[in-house]
């Protein structure tokens, strides 16, 4: 079993009594993390509770206070799977927060459309919220090595990172598609928001061709046939669920800066070449460049949900005149630049108007012969 490291953060929240809430797309290993965490556990004294059984879904239904410390204050650890099937389920978390039970208390879904808002209306201050992706290439090489997982790197990139995908590798056209097809929507289509799911499919189609490029709500709307607003909001329904997200253009208001431009990538490689049918070998693609760009900032962003102290916030920086820079981390007011290249021998090219804004910026190029230190722990 692969060890992940949001186990760290969750063994946080469970040392400070809090609930653990883990947000996550279906096929990422949430029910795997469940089996992990309470292995070696008394049987008795384990609650499980799957909700995408009505059964599981509806058992906190009409327990009041006392009813419920009653029921849950027998065991230690309380689990609560695909949350987002109960009814109210954010009233059901304060409640039980309010318990202050000593059972280690970790709650799944696999999508924030509902969950993560009825939490936050009325659990807050008791529950802490975690974000479970696709493996990280961390977590792989410390489980495989990285000398492993650099002679897997090609196979990532045009297949991605699920769990499912990296253990059955020979079959991974196959399992992609089916994850796509069969999983990674089921919750936008059920979502009551969701009025035009062709429409949806034909965003996501376009998103995919985009990956990289700056992206204009405007020039969607034209290209899927719908009006700006709905393609915004069904970014952000395709945020919640966690198949892409937005990178914001950095800017301090310098004349030349894109200042409210937006790139919009995927959370998998794999879920974005399957969306314009495209799992040709590296050797064959042209859009290889798009493809290391992607792998790399999702890495990152990866990387920066697991760490257990502060990190910083994440750009892209562009001008009107084209200079561009990939991503920007500001991390405590220092800023630190990098440019993706899958070439190893491309030279290091800070925009000298970039260098004149900001004299300070570290500016690095990120390649596949030193990417570990851009992806890992370091």
């Amino acid at each position: 079993m692969i060890k992940r490291k949001i186990s760290q953060r969750i063994e946080r929240d469970f040392r400070l009594k809090k609930i653990s809430l883990v947000l996550g797309p279906r096929q990422v290993g949430k029910t795997t993390l469940l089996e992990m965490l309470r292995s070696g556990a008394d049987p008795d004294k384990v609650l499980l509770l799957n909700c995408d059984y009505e059964q599981d879904a509806r058992a906190f239904d009409d327990r009041n206070a006392e009813q419920l410390r009653t029921w849950l204050s027998q065991y230690d650890i309380i689990q609560i799977d695909e949350a987002q099937r109960v009814h109210d389920v954010g009233l059901t978390l304060k409640k039980i927060g309010d318990l202050k039970l000593d059972a280690r208390i970790m709650v799944t879904g696999s999508s924030a459309l509902e969950l993560a808002y009825g939490v936050y209306d009325s659990a807050i201050g008791r529950v802490f919220e975690n974000r479970m992706f696709p493996f990280g290439l961390a977590e792989l090489a410390e489980a495989n090595g990285r000398q492993r997982e650099e002679q897997m790197l090609r196979h990532r990139l045009v297949f991605g990172m699920y769990p499912e995908v990296v253990n059955h590798y020979a079959d991974a056209e196959t399992l992609v598609r089916n994850i796509m097809g069969s999983y990674l929507f089921k919750d936008i289509y059920t979502y009551n928001g969701m009025k035009k799911p062709d429409l949806l499919t034909k965003l996501v189609t376009a998103l995919a061709l985009q990956v990289g490029s700056e992206v204009s709500y405007n020039e969607l709307a034209n290209t899927v046939g719908a009006n700006k607003e709905t393609v915004e909001n069904y970014i952000g329904l395709l945020e919640k669920c966690f198949v892409v997200f937005r990178l914001p253009s950095f800017s301090r208001n310098q004349r030349n800066e894109i200042r409210k431009g937006k790139k919009v990538y995927f959370w998998d490689n794999g879920i974005r070449n399957a969306m314009i049918d495209a799992f040709q070998p590296i050797e064959k693609r042209i859009d290889v460049g798009a493809l290391w760009e992607n792998f790399m900032v999702s890495e990152r962003l990866k990387r920066n949900s697991w760490q257990m102290t502060a990190t910083g916030r994440s750009y892209f920086w562009r001008t009107h005149d084209q200079a561009e820079i990939d991503y920007v981390e500001e991390v405590g007011g220092q800023l630190f630049a990098y440019d993706f290249k899958w070439n190893p021998k491309a030279k290091p090219n800070m925009p000298a108007s970039f260098k004149k804004a900001y004299p300070d910026a570290a500016f690095s190029v990120i390649t596949p012969e030193n990417f570990w230190s851009f992806v890992g722990d370091e």
